[in-house]
């Protein structure tokens, strides 16, 4: 007997109130031990367009829809209170795709609603698909019944409010039809033949339900434990749909490293914990072997580290994992070798200061670039002496040097190294640097078989010569993801220069799965036009980047004072939780530590519940509260709605950070950067994004 639920079943079952989902999750508990039972009630639905659907009563208010489709199948479709059950069956379907063996649910209402407002021609000039064959748009997902839907469609708008009505993998690739794609880019992007390989039995609902497509809405629930606890956390869908470019990533045999890159939301760290899970279960299952999963910051690390338990059911497994930051693991690694260096940030003022007296007089060159350059290029390149400075390219600089200058100017990076070897002090790339050395030079074995690395885009060259090191060169070995279009550090590296050969295996997501179309279109709008790199020496496009959501483009308010902007921000939070928004769901996003201060201390003072999200620890996601919370801070989590606050001229992008650029090329970057951070708070958005500024707003939403 097998029990599937639909992605529509555990929206439906989040939106039952609080006080009856106790009540559905033991009926289904009983539901799925014994269905045939005589405890169990499940009546035809006389009403529904499909015959297979059944009824099942929860208690007097709620009631389930089942579909039978087979005598060895129950697949669990909706559940809601009596009258809206009976309406969601009157109008849906359960059938498999004839084209591509995928089980679907259809809108056979909306097929009704078109034909009553529209004549739809076999392929009228100037529609939407007008040169896309039937046989291609079933071959691509369409069922055969809304060819008509979208045989009716003139405009991207008549596509996007169709969206609802359409699978997933439909709207897909209607969506890049649409783009420009054309019909062979489309059937190579989805990866489907353009003739499916065998017939299609589309009674066989059994086989139906491992197409890579129904899995990306139906799952097999694999005993009552599992139920229950898919029922506890219905919205956490990411533990078990994914993609089918997901699930293939996530179990593909890869001969070396791989690198996935993907827009905000496409699930790239969702990908990695699946990956991670996956070589626990099924590949590395020695006693002694280990995957590391690690990524920039500790608290994305314990943020992954709460999710990745939750997904994993194998206790045996999840102890293979590990999940920490990079510093965090360098750091533990040095003690157990008893190295213990004091460990300097940002250049040590005073240090940094004595080093500075040997800059060559007359040079003409800014503090700055002294210290950017020595990041840059210095540390960037692992450069010990004179002899290998001077033969270091110095790609994107803008300031020119002779190598008599580069000479001059090298004294000043030997005296800060110097200075701080004498004092036993190391930067934190330096420890990146000798934990590498360390496994070299001692040729220590590590447990790891795999390393797992998220957010790429913002680790050091020095931090991957360490990644490559940690594991020997092999199958499944490293699983790297990414997007330079959020990279909010300095740092920019070529994957291949540090011994990391991803050639062949370079691998892209572009579905977005949190951020509504209109706010991506805005986020990506704030990088147009600007270089953005691939990892590995090449550039990255947001071609085909799309989201399967719709809803309203951000709000940009602003005010003369900040009382005036701080008042209107308390107005609009007000009306999302009388919308029955949970105030948890809320984030209030500023660029600085100083700008959340203040919104928090007045935010608090007008009786508002704040809870601050710190840098260095994980949001405890049970404490109630406003969330409050750096641009830098909400990487890696996301919110029903984000306000971004206080986007004023002078603070995005940052007058302190502009002014420490030292050239027109650095200046450039800088400003990208800039733009990223307010790429990734947008990006946070799952439903509304509002920006404010008072005085003068910033020029990149003015």
């Amino acid at each position: 007997m097998i029990i599937a639920l639909s992605s529509e079943f555990l929206l439906a079952f989040s939106n039952v109130q609080k006080s009856h989902q106790k009540k559905v999750r033991e009926f289904f508990e009983k539901f799925q031990a014994h269905p045939d039972s005589e405890g169990i009630n499940i009546e035809p639905i006389q009403s529904a367009r499909d015959k297979n659907f059944f009824s099942a009563r929860i208690d007097l208010a709620y009631r389930a829809v089942i579909a039978k489709p087979d005598p060895n199948t129950y697949v669990l479709m909706w559940v809601d209170h009596h009258d809206e059950a009976y309406r969601w069956a009157e109008r849906k379907r359960l059938e498999v795709n004839p084209a591509t063996g995928a089980m679907q649910i259809v809108d056979i209402a909306v097929v009704e609603e078109v034909a009553q407002s529209k004549k739809v021609q076999s392929a009228a000039p100037g529609a939407l698909f007008a040169r896309v064959k039937d046989k291609h748009l079933v071959r691509l997902g369409v069922p055969e019944e809304l060819i008509p839907v979208v045989r009716a469609m003139d405009f991207d708008g008549d596509l996007e409010r169709a969206e609802a009505a359409l699978p997933q993998e439909a709207y897909e690739a209607l969506y890049l039809l649409a783009s420009g794609y054309s019909v062979d880019e489309v059937f190579l992007e989805m990866q489907k033949p353009e003739q499916p390989a065998v017939e299609i039995d589309t009674t066989d609902y059994t086989k139906a339900l491992q197409n890579e497509d129904s899995r990306r809405r139906f799952y097999v629930v694999d005993g009552a434990q599992e139920l229950a606890e898919l029922l506890t956390a219905p919205l956490e869908q990411w533990r078990i749909f994914l993609h089918p470019k997901q699930r293939q990533l996530v179990r593909m045999r890869a001969s070396g490293p791989v690198r996935v890159l993907g827009g905000a939301g496409t699930g790239k760290t969702v990908t990695a914990m699946h990956r991670a899970r996956y070589l626990a279960e099924e590949v590395f299952t020695g006693r002694d072997d280990r995957i590391l999963l690690t990524t920039f910051t500790k608290n994305l690390a314990t943020d992954i580290s709460q999710n990745l338990r939750k997904l994993c059911s194998d206790e045996g497994a999840w102890a293979r994992i590990e999940v920490q930051h990079l510093d965090g693991w360098v750091s533990n690694f040095l003690r157990t070798q008893g190295y213990r260096p004091e460990v300097v940030f940002d250049a040590e003022n005073e240090t940094w200061q004595n080093a500075l007296q040997e800059a060559p007089s007359g040079a003409g060159l800014p503090e700055s670039f002294y210290r950017i350059e020595w990041e840059m290029v210095v540390q960037a390149q692992n450069i010990t002496s004179a002899d290998e400075y001077l033969a270091a390219p110095r790609i994107g600089r803008g300031t020119r040097l002779s190598r008599e200058m580069k000479k001059r100017v090298w004294a000043v990076f030997q005296e800060y190294r110097a200075q701080l070897n004498e004092r036993g002090k190391k930067e934190y790339v330096d420890l990146i640097r000798d934990a590498r050395q360390l496994i070299e030079n001692k040729k220590l074995k590590l447990p790891y078989r795999a390393v797992i690395v998220d957010e790429a885009q913002d680790m050091s060259a020095e931090a991957f010569r360490l990644v490559r090191a940690l594991v020997p060169a092999g199958e499944n070995d490293l699983f790297i993801v990414g997007d330079a279009h959020q990279r909010i550090y300095r740092h920019r590296v070529s994957l291949g220069k540090c011994g990391v050969d991803i050639r062949g295996r370079g691998k892209k997501l572009k579905i977005n799965y949190r951020t509504t179309d209109e706010i991506r279109r805005f986020a990506v709008g704030l990088l147009e036009g600007r270089p953005i790199d691939d990892l590995d020496n090449g550039q990255d496009d947001q071609k085909g980047y799309l989201s399967l959501a719709h809803g309203t483009p951000p709000e940009i308010k602003v005010f003369s004072t900040v009382a005036e902007e701080i008042a209107y921000i308390l107005k609009h939070v007000r009306t999302l939780v009388d919308e029955g928004t949970p105030l948890s769901s809320i984030c209030v996003v500023a660029r600085t530590k100083k700008l959340v201060e203040l919104y928090s201390t007045h935010l608090r003072s007008a009786g508002m519940e704040v809870y601050e999200v710190k840098r260095d620890t994980a949001e405890q996601r049970e404490r109630a509260g406003l969330r409050v919370a750096t641009m830098h801070r909400v990487k890696g989590l996301e919110f029903e709605h984000v306000i971004v606050a206080g986007v004023n001229r002078g603070v995005v992008p940052l007058e302190m950070a502009m002014a420490a650029a030292d050239d027109e090329i650095t200046q450039r970057n800088v400003e990208t950067g800039e733009r990223a951070l307010l790429y990734v708070a947008l990006t946070r958005a799952k439903r509304s994004a509002l920006i404010t500024a008072f005085g003068e707003a910033s020029g990149y939403v003015a």
